[in-house]
């Protein structure tokens, strides 16, 4: 692969359960803390599972002010006052994912109105809080209560344009909606573009909120979530370990700027690391539950491997999906294994999701944004709360502490509900 054709991440915004910004984030992950909390947003007792990692109260004053581009034709500035008067029309998702695109922008050092550049972002629930919302004031309160933008600001597709408006971009605006792989697939699908000249800067990733009532029940009732925590909340999110009971729901917005690497060094921009290889398939088995067989995960990974030009021995650390329920966990561990063979016993990984639970359709993103700082500052971030490892899990998970290591290239695994596997093979910047 020609060092011109590496797809680089020269930008990155995070807002998170921990609070905004990237550097909060990756200190908090370096140091193995953990997100999850005994819920507060609402009354949680009526719920077998009471324990998230909600996103604190946000604000547009978090995000930083961006210069407009010489091509922007508007000379009204950075109108952050227009977009703090809008803040309340805002979805939970939608202001969190401004807020972590702007960061993102402004530390690629790029500006508002940027030609070339669009926006193409995974999300599995969009604006979901604010929908429940709307259709408990709707069916309580009548119909007067119900906000005009209730649709709006509540659907999926809306999210990209958020964005899109905040930047000033006139590009692609695209949300792909697949699930827990959502912001894995909308990487995938910026690579292609990327590659082939059809964008010249994408603002990508992923953002999630749902932490409500009715997702929190939903879940629930699927017996998909933790709830032998409750009381001790911050050791719900435990993959790996013999004693995990299911997934602890979290939310929040990881962004990253992508650009051809030379595009990128040429600006002065500072390459967090490549994007090198993307896979994607579908077990084609069953709504929830995963292919006990792994073989569709096992080609995902071995598809993002090949079309990265990376053989197995090349990559050193893994960042599992570790959703932190009992099959999945052992079943993706099997096909790591049946993927990278003895180079498994000599590699390392491990789970964000134990520290900042699982934030669905940001899922993807969050492990790209942990593992390409991982890479830059040569440090892997733990996998928390695991007291007595699973024989079925058996791989270095870095297990409680992270460790100073330099690895060439990584592998961000994504699965979700609808039998879907995608996978992103990451690169060093040198």
């Amino acid at each position: 692969m020609r060092s011109s054709s590496r797809i680089a991440i020269s930008g990155i915004g995070v807002a998170s359960p921990y609070g905004v910004g990237r550097e909060c984030f990756w200190e908090h992950v370096r140091q193995g803390r953990s997100a999850t909390r005994r819920i507060d947003e609402f009354d949680p007792a009526p719920y077998a599972c009471q324990v998230a990692a909600p996103l604190p109260p946000l604000s547009i004053d978090q995000a930083p002010r961006l210069d407009a581009h010489p091509a922007l034709d508007s000379e009204d500035g950075d109108d952050i006052l227009r977009e703090r008067a809008d803040a309340k029309r805002y979805s939970r998702a939608s202001l969190a994912g401004v807020i972590a695109a702007r960061e993102a922008w402004h530390d690629a050092g790029l500006r508002r109105g940027e030609p070339g550049a669009g926006v193409i972002i995974g999300t599995g629930g969009g604006g979901i809080e604010l929908g429940e919302k709307q259709y408990r004031e709707f069916f309580t309160d009548g119909l007067k209560r119900v906000t005009p933008y209730a649709i709006p600001i509540s659907i999926c597709g809306m999210l990209s344009s958020e964005i899109s408006i905040a930047l000033q971009l006139h590009g692609i605006s695209h949300v792909l909606s697949t699930g827990c792989t959502s912001s894995t697939d909308a990487t995938g699908y910026a690579l292609g573009l990327l590659r082939s000249g059809d964008a010249d800067v994408l603002l990508c990733g992923g953002v999630d909120a749902c932490v409500t009532p009715g997702m929190i029940y939903g879940f629930s009732r699927m017996r998909v979530v933790s709830t032998a925590f409750n009381d001790t909340p911050a050791t719900a999110s435990r993959p790996f370990d013999s004693t995990r009971d299911g997934f602890v729901l979290g939310e929040g917005a990881w962004m990253y700027v992508l650009e051809r690497e030379d595009r990128a060094r040429a600006r002065g921009a500072h390459v967090y690391a490549t994007i090198d290889g993307y896979g994607s398939t579908c077990d084609a088995y069953h709504r929830v539950q995963m292919d006990p067989e792994g073989q569709q995960i096992i080609r995902a990974m071995r598809m993002a491997l090949d079309r990265a030009g990376r053989a197995p021995e090349d990559v050193g650390y893994v960042n599992f999906h570790g959703t932190s329920t009992q099959l999945n966990d052992a079943i993706e561990i099997r096909s790591v294994r049946a993927v990278f063979g003895a180079q498994a016993d000599r590699m390392c990984g491990s789970s964000t999701k134990s520290m900042v639970g699982h934030p669905q359709g940001a899922s993807g993103a969050c492990g790209i944004v942990t593992t390409a700082l991982g890479l830059d500052r040569s440090f892997l971030p733990p996998t928390i709360n695991v007291t007595q490892l699973d024989p079925a899990c058996d791989m270095d998970v870095l297990p409680n502490t992270g460790r100073a290591v330099e690895v060439e290239a990584a592998l961000c695994n994504c699965l979700g509900f609808g039998s879907k596997n995608s996978a992103v093979v990451l690169g060093r910047a040198h």
